[in-house]
């Protein structure tokens, strides 16, 4: 067997500054493309986690970070 599958890792939840950050979509208009991150709230900055393809790679965003809330969509 030359490649092997992978060994799905236990879900743990990561963390972020929810005091500072807050769960946002970043989502093109040309081609709806999405992107999941966290944005800055006093300095504006978006810093990317995931491509979300799915409504599945929301789900699993959403449940990685501990996220409860509807994240909202920036365009």
């Amino acid at each position: 067997m030359l490649f092997r599958q992978k060994k799905l890792k236990s879900l743990t939840y990561q963390s972020y500054d929810r005091e500072n950050q807050r769960p946002v979509l970043h989502c093109s208009i040309c081609n709806g493309e999405q992107v999941a991150g966290f944005k800055n709230i006093r300095t504006g900055a978006f810093e990317e986690v995931m491509l979300i393809r799915s409504d599945a790679d929301l789900e699993l965003f959403r449940k990685t970070y501990g996220i409860t809330e509807p994240v909202e969509k920036e365009y």
